[in-house]
């Protein structure tokens, strides 16, 4: 079974993947409500179900904007 990008994360840090997941969340929050508008409209172009985008919408937006932009090689490990 392939390993998730977050299990990999909480795993390398010494932490839970719950605990994981907050720390992304607390950081997509912040951005989110940064007042710089220049970065808050950065935030706003990940699609998201939710009022904000969930760690898998960011990493999920993330990745498709390295493919995008050819930058395919930040994504092997």
């Amino acid at each position: 079974m392939e390993e998730h990008i977050f299990e990999r994360f909480a795993r390398e840090r010494g932490m839970t993947v719950e605990e994981m997941r907050a720390i992304i969340s607390a950081r997509i929050e912040r951005g989110w409500n940064d007042s710089d508008p220049e970065k808050q409209a950065q935030w706003r172009k990940i699609p998201c179900i939710g009022e904000i985008p969930t760690p898998d919408e960011w990493l999920k937006y993330t990745v498709e904007r390295l493919k995008e932009e050819g930058r395919e090689d930040l994504l092997k490990w």
